[in-house]
């Protein structure tokens, strides 16, 4: 096949570039430039498309003997999954940047892109698997679970998934610095990228502050009594306990979390541990990896990058998907991606719109 290698200038895209190479592919390596002023250097492990990235994506393309390009997708990116952030926390929302970005930038942008020049298929570094099941591909979680992005992977449509390779998937990470090091690779020792790459500080608040300004309101109790107050309310994420500004203690004593974030009034309600459980959440614009369900489905749902797959059962209703969950959860807030396992197997995705608890609805 002809297969473009997306390279971060990471460890793990890498080594899943060589992988392509030495299956006998034509490979292509392009480097993604999505910040319009980017660092000379990384921090750490923070940030993303630093003039050190990309130079280090090159010398892995050189040293794979295959062609290299950068291509300049700033502009696309900002708008696509930065300015969708932004809206997303002034809504009251908790979204997830790496879905947003697979979704608009890794898996259509490029790979629409790829697949006008002439390539078969996008190759990158993520950790999952890919299997050829009775109905075409199919999505499966990766080998090493601490490290699988099945997750972050579920908003692939089937058309995607079938011209995606992601070489890494039955491989855990210790082997794959292993590799790089064996092959000359300069990255092998590379830390890994983590948080939200375009917050290169890892102070997401302070970010927020920046791009929506001071919005002071009150925070306030399940009564509606005021118990504090904030600079903005797109600090605040529901399931959170530190940082929330409260003045007066719980008449027990015992911690409180945010509950529900009000962007109208700028209120952020705070409560008990235990109001945090919700029974059911409301999908919506799902995304399907294989063939759409025919009926009510019994699955595991995932509603957190790093958390654990629950049971849940899952009906369609329209453009909208009703997940019910067989044990109450906590921290499930509006904006997160849910994703749907059947065993390790990627069914689909929805993007959480509103949840339940108990009887009452949380407030979007």
């Amino acid at each position: 096949m002809r297969v473009l290698a997306a390279m971060s200038g990471g460890v793990d895209s890498a080594v899943a570039a060589a992988r392509c190479v030495d299956a006998g592919h034509e490979v292509v390596g392009v480097h993604l430039a999505l910040a319009s002023n980017p660092l000379s250097f990384r921090s750490g492990a923070r940030g993303c498309c630093t003039l050190e990235d990309s130079r280090d994506a090159r010398r892995a393309a050189d040293i794979l003997g295959i062609p290299f390009y950068v291509w300049d997708l700033a502009e696309r990116f900002r708008a696509d999954v930065v300015d969708d952030f932004v809206a997303e926390y002034r809504a009251g929302r908790t979204p997830n940047p790496c879905l947003r970005c697979n979704e608009r930038i890794k898996f259509t942008a490029v790979l629409d892109r790829a697949v006008a020049l002439g390539f078969d298929a996008v190759c990158t570094g993520h950790y999952a698997r890919v299997v050829h099941g009775p109905s075409g591909r199919e999505l499966h979680r990766a080998a090493d679970p601490r490290k699988d992005q099945s997750y972050v992977l579920g908003v692939l449509t089937a058309d995607q998934l079938a011209r995606s390779v992601f070489p890494l998937g039955d491989t855990v990470k210790v082997d794959v610095r292993a590799e790089a090091a064996r092959r000359g690779l300069g990255v092998a020792d590379k830390p890994d990228s983590h948080d939200i790459c375009f917050v290169t500080d890892g102070d997401t608040a302070g970010f927020l502050r920046r791009q929506l300004g001071v919005a002071p309101g009150d925070v306030v109790d399940e009564s509606g009594a005021v118990v504090g107050s904030h600079d903005g309310a797109y600090a605040y994420t529901v399931g959170q306990r530190r940082g929330l500004h409260i003045g007066r203690p719980a008449p027990d004593g015992r911690p409180r979390y945010v509950l529900d974030i009000s962007p109208v009034d700028r209120r952020v309600t705070v409560g008990s541990a235990e109001a945090l459980d919700v029974d059911e959440l409301v999908g919506v614009r799902p995304n399907w990896c294989g063939p759409v369900p025919d009926g009510p489905l019994d699955c595991l749902a995932q509603y957190r990058a790093h958390g654990e797959a629950v049971p849940a059962r899952v009906a369609l209703d329209g453009a909208r998907l009703d997940v019910r969950f067989s044990t109450p959860q906590r921290g499930v807030a509006p904006g997160q991606g849910v994703v749907l396992y059947v065993g390790d197997r990627v069914i689909g995705s929805a993007t959480v719109d509103s949840t339940t608890r108990g009887a009452a609805s949380a407030v979007v």
